[in-house]
């Protein structure tokens, strides 16, 4: 099993990418308590944000 070498990978990444990972390696990213009950939460979003029950009437008359 080949693993990723994490130092040659900084040079491939974008300035967002490089702004993340500063701030993760100066330790300013903070524990989640409850890791399931928040991963559960936004499984949730994911799910209605592909839920396709919604319905929309659009009547458009005629100029006369």
């Amino acid at each position: 099993m080949k693993y990723h070498n994490w130092n040659n990978a900084k040079n491939e990444l974008d300035e967002e990418e490089k702004d993340l990972l500063s701030s993760f390696e100066k330790g300013e990213w903070k524990k989640v308590r409850d890791m399931d009950k928040e991963i559960e939460r936004h499984v949730e979003y994911a799910k209605a944000t592909h839920r396709k029950d919604k319905r929309v009437n659009i009547r458009i008359s005629e100029k006369v």
